[in-house]
């Protein structure tokens, strides 16, 4: 019987108040823990990203007008043209450039091969092969022009080696009557660079150019080609007399400015990818600055072009790196300085508001604020403490007015404290990954920062696990 009585006794311990607390505390823990999981896998993740110190390289592309010292050729014969120097070559006054055929019995000549076969050497096959990649690597489908200059590149270095046979047998023709009617021509009396076409800018200046002048869709040439019929005092081509030469871009006023600054610019050619350094000067056309970026060197590479695509490669901006992700704007009501003070437990910036009890009573209380941004004049402050239409009162003063005015900053969110905290940034440049910001702002951001890396994944002041 006793012992029927212990075993009693023990089932009944069991069921204590002790243990019953203790189970409840367990299920209570085991709960909490089961809707955090559920929660974490359930939720968005906030990303986060460390703020460093970066730089970045400040490129935009612009079609430059080019503008030489250009002296067109004009032909003192009438008859049958051909060239005998590729275009964009280098010529003295006493260079045979072409020749004009009164006849037209030497392209007859030409064509049949009684002038003798031309040999290729590897050199020759090489101009060949790098005219071909050069025009493979610019092709662009938008510009189906550039075909026609594609078969005209082939075709002045064909002719300059068909023709340079010719002249080892000339003195062959001369002792036939063709000879006596053609005409071997040079520049006149301007050496340079040879171009094999016009299209009316040669003598235009960069103080003359209009807006339409910068639309290479509606650029036209003139090109007289191999055999073709020409009167006397017809333009046969151009001569680049001067290495310098320079390129005219539209620019807006604050590229203008830097530009005008600096003095000089890298400039990055796309045709070639190579880089070359030119000095600037700015001039001020009522439809906006246009920058002339004058060189000493490269004439010859782009002679034949009018228009060159190229990139201003200024100098790295430096200061804290962020995505663009990250940044966003956020709208404060804007105190005057006059307006603000110091006060509260903490010592911190905040208002007077001005405020009435049930009785009619006129209460001020002081209201603490976050400040955002701040200058002599104005305070962008919370708006989470303030709202449209509650008066503040100026200190010391029987001077009020009405909170109203709005502004917006833009910003980052800040995760350091385990909450989405704004903070503004001042942006130096942006591409569309990063954004380099000032490192130097009183209210902004530091190095090794934690901000959140998509801003539209937050809200303010929302607690943030990470």
């Amino acid at each position: 019987m006793a012992k029927n009585n212990k075993v009693r006794n023990i089932s009944q311990n069991t069921s204590s108040p002790t243990n019953r607390i203790e189970f409840f505390i367990f299920g209570a823990l085991a709960i909490y823990i089961i809707v955090l999981v559920f929660t974490y896998f359930n939720s968005n993740q906030i990303k986060g990203y460390e703020v460093q110190m970066g730089s970045l390289s400040i490129s935009k592309t612009y079609t430059g007008f080019a503008i030489r010292d250009e002296v067109i050729v004009n032909t003192p014969h009438t008859g049958y043209i051909n060239y005998y120097v590729r275009e964009g070559e280098r010529v003295s006054v006493d260079d045979t450039v072409y020749s004009i055929d009164e006849s037209g019995k030497l392209a007859n000549l030409l064509h049949e091969g009684e002038l003798g076969e031309t040999a290729y050497s590897d050199v020759d096959l090489a101009d060949f092969r790098n005219t071909i990649i050069e025009y493979n690597r610019s092709f662009n489908a938008e510009n189906f022009q550039s075909v026609y200059d594609f078969k005209y590149d082939l075709e002045g270095d064909v002719m300059k080696l068909v023709n340079l046979n010719m002249f080892h047998t000339f003195s062959s023709i001369k002792q036939t009557s063709l000879g006596a009617s053609v005409n071997l021509c040079n520049t006149g009396t301007e050496s340079g660079y040879i171009v094999y076409h016009i299209d009316g800018y040669e003598e235009i200046t960069a103080e003359q150019l209009q807006p339409e002048h910068f639309d290479a869709s509606i650029y036209e040439k003139q090109r007289i080609n191999n055999n073709d019929l020409v009167e006397a005092g017809t333009a046969v081509g151009k001569i680049i007399t001067d290495e310098a030469w320079s390129l005219v871009i539209p620019v807006d006023e604050d590229r203008a400015q830097y530009l005008q600054k600096e003095g000089y610019v890298q400039v990055k050619f796309i045709k070639t990818q190579e880089h070359s350094w030119a000095s600037v000067e700015i001039l001020h056309h009522p439809e906006g600055p246009y920058a002339v970026l004058s060189f000493t060197n490269s004439c010859k590479t782009f002679c034949t072009d009018r228009y060159v695509e190229i990139e201003l490669v200024i100098n790295d901006e430096k200061g804290l790196k962020i995505p663009t992700s990250a940044i966003t704007e956020k709208t404060f009501f804007i105190i005057p300085a006059t307006f603000m003070s110091k006060g509260g437990a903490n010592g911190n910036y905040g208002v007077t508001k001005e405020s009435f009890d049930e009785n009619g009573n006129v209460i001020y209380e002081f209201v603490e604020t976050t400040v955002y941004n701040s200058t002599e004049e104005e305070f962008y402050v919370d708006n989470s403490n303030l709202k449209v239409g509650d008066y503040i009162c100026k200190p010391d003063s029987l001077e009020t007015m009405a909170v109203s005015r709005s502004g917006t900053l833009i910003g980052v969110y800040n995760m350091n404290k385990g909450y989405a905290d704004f903070k503004q940034v001042t942006i130096l440049y942006q591409n569309d990954e990063y954004a380099i910001v000032n490192s130097n702002t009183k209210y902004g951001l530091t190095v090794y920062d934690r901000i959140v890396l998509d801003a539209s994944s937050v809200s303010d002041d929302d607690f943030i696990y990470h």
